[in-house]
């Protein structure tokens, strides 16, 4: 496993666009982790005597203020910090769930395969705001159940891609002969399939994050995500098109720290995914 991703890292170096952008989520997540450390201001702190500031570095507001007087800056560090917690927590529970659940139905194949993937198929069903909206409304608003309803959609992905995997994996010698010795179902699959699909989880995973991100950015633009004192960059972007026509830059810089992080992440997929199928595009 160290083997393969020392591997997979020298290729990641070979592709100057995924380094790149591999190197810029570095710094945005640095820079979101050290964020209190960096600014005076507190992300919740407000200034009634400076609402609605301009960005500008003499009045000691680079990103501008709100309006309530917060510092613009800390509460974008604030919520691309928050942004990236639940996408990435979110992201490992749905590729917890998934792997499990794709490498088992893969394995046993048969009806029990038809069964479980058909239950995937009915949960693509639900409608998703809707079965959101009815969580909210049963258990209240929380970090803890915005984690929840994006890994209840994420997962279902990963384990169609996992058990497309293990289907083709479970035909190889090896996993013949580990049957053939006796070794119990449970221990192939954690020994023998997982580990191969290592190479398809990491390449999945950079794409999973920011279609969570997206998701809890939607909900908290909906209201429904992260509530007030925290932010999000969702909840920004929310409150950033109330002010549009007043304070353009309360809109502009969280979309833009949004988009960018979007871009990097899906520009580091791709190019992990052409280093994991190079024959993909011939």
């Amino acid at each position: 496993m160290k083997h393969l991703f020392m591997v997979l890292l020298q290729q990641v170096r070979a592709n100057r666009l995924a380094t790149t952008c591999a190197a810029i989520l570095l710094a945005i997540g640095l820079l979101a982790v050290l964020g209190p450390f960096l600014t005076a201001s507190n992300a919740i702190d407000t200034d009634f005597n400076n609402r609605l500031l301009a960005p500008a570095l003499a009045s000691g507001h680079i990103f501008g203020t709100d309006e309530l007087g917060r510092d613009l800056f800390a509460r974008t560090l604030s919520g691309i910090r928050i942004t990236l917690l639940v996408a990435i927590v979110a992201s490992f529970m749905s590729l917890f769930i998934g792997v499990i659940y794709g490498a088992t139905a893969g394995f046993i194949g048969g009806r029990v395969d038809g069964v479980m993937m058909r239950i995937v198929d009915g949960i693509y069903a639900l409608p998703f705001i809707f079965t959101v909206i009815l969580l909210m409304v049963a258990f209240g608003r929380s970090m803890l159940l915005i984690l929840i309803a994006i890994a209840a959609i994420n997962w279902l992905d990963m384990a169609r891609i996992v058990r497309g995997q293990t289907i083709s994996l479970k035909q190889r010698g090896f996993v013949e002969s580990a049957r053939l010795i006796g070794v119990p179902s449970g221990s192939i699959i954690l020994r023998h399939i997982a580990p191969n699909l290592l190479g398809v989880v990491i390449v999945y995973m950079t794409l999973a994050i920011p279609q969570a991100i997206l998701l809890e950015s939607f909900l908290s633009f909906l209201g429904l995500g992260i509530q007030e004192p925290q932010t999000s960059l969702g909840s920004l972007v929310s409150a950033g098109v109330n002010q549009m026509e007043n304070a353009s830059w309360l809109l502009v810089i969280p979309a833009g720290a949004l988009a960018l992080v979007l871009f990097c992440f899906n520009f580091l997929g791709d190019g992990l995914r052409d280093l994991a199928d190079p024959k993909r595009d011939t």
